[in-house]
């Protein structure tokens, strides 16, 4: 019976919470939110790729003013660089650099404490990427990357918008060809398969890993819920949880889809969210970054991290 009555409290604070704050969407079971939405800075040109660092700060990008912001353990925003290429998303390597798409055409790692930066690619086959859009870092420290068309030159200089995996030894190849716009990119947990979500499709994409850099053929993981039956937007940024969920931005909130591809609910913030990712000491904070706005959610489930183990 007290177990009862602690659950209908919590569920009763949490309704009147979020309906204070206009985000009344039912939490999901074991999944959250625990409570509303905080809203941590706007302001911003356009946000995008938030990375937590492990040791209490969250970094993020503002594409059009070409810098990386830096939000520390006291709740302060300060910029880390101005000169950031018009980076995209972020994610640290287990070396502790700040690993960043940078849509002026390559891919790089930031040195977070002296500041210096060194590119890792730039270039397939002699030409530059089109506009690194977004990567994740898998456990042999190799990275994979979206590049589609945003930001780039026309023509594309790679002809095509593309997925890219940057081996250890710097090796670049080719791992998918032509999708609609490839954006956000994930691994899962035991990283044996890899998604890609398009913007311009509602079909996520999901590629069996049969070794590292190397993808066996597409196939459909699910298709995200549009705000209007004939919409054809996909995807931005995404991130996974401990239990192998994943959270994709899309035009109606964050939307989050079991490993079967089953859509478990949808998380309403206050802006069109563009990326997303776990932080915080216990890793039960969702941030997400959402046109010009940082915001803060709480979560039950743990999140997981990315190639810093």
């Amino acid at each position: 019976m007290c177990q009862m009555r602690r659950a209908f409290c919590a569920a009763f604070l949490f309704a009147v919470l979020s309906l204070s704050f206009g985000y009344a969407a039912e939490p999901i079971p074991e999944i959250g939110p625990t409570g509303p939405v905080e809203t941590i800075q706007e302001g911003f040109a356009f946000t995008e790729g938030p990375a937590w660092d492990g040791k209490g700060n969250l970094y993020f990008s503002d594409i059009p003013n070409a810098r990386i912001h830096r939000l520390d353990p006291q709740g302060k925003v300060s910029t880390f660089t101005d000169k950031s290429g018009h980076s995209n998303g972020l994610m640290f390597n287990a070396a502790g650099e700040l690993v960043a798409c940078e849509m002026d055409g390559q891919v790089v790692a930031w040195n977070v404490d002296t500041g210096a930066r060194r590119v890792l690619a730039d270039k397939y086959n002699g030409a530059r990427f089109n506009a690194p859009n977004d990567l994740v870092i898998d456990q042999q420290g190799g990275i994979y990357f979206t590049d589609p068309h945003y930001r780039a030159p026309e023509p594309l200089p790679q002809g095509m918008r593309s997925v890219y995996y940057i081996a250890p030894d710097g090796t670049v190849t080719r791992v998918v060809e032509e999708l609609p716009a490839p954006n956000g990119i994930l691994l899962s947990l035991d990283e044996k398969t890899l998604y890609v979500l398009p913007s311009e499709d509602t079909q996520m994409r999901a590629y069996a890993v049969q070794s590292p850099g190397k993808l066996g053929p597409e196939r459909i993981f699910c298709r995200v819920k549009q705000a209007k039956p004939d919409g054809n937007g996909g995807s931005d940024g995404a991130t996974l949880d401990e239990l192998g969920n994943l959270y994709l931005t899309t035009a109606l909130g964050v939307q989050v889809v079991s490993p079967d591809g089953e859509l478990l609910g949808i998380i309403e913030v206050p802006q069109h969210p563009a990326n997303v990712t776990f932080g915080g000491q216990d890793m039960k904070t969702l941030y997400v970054t959402a046109r010009t706005g940082l915001y803060a959610i709480p979560m039950e489930v743990t999140g997981h991290r990315y190639g810093a183990e």
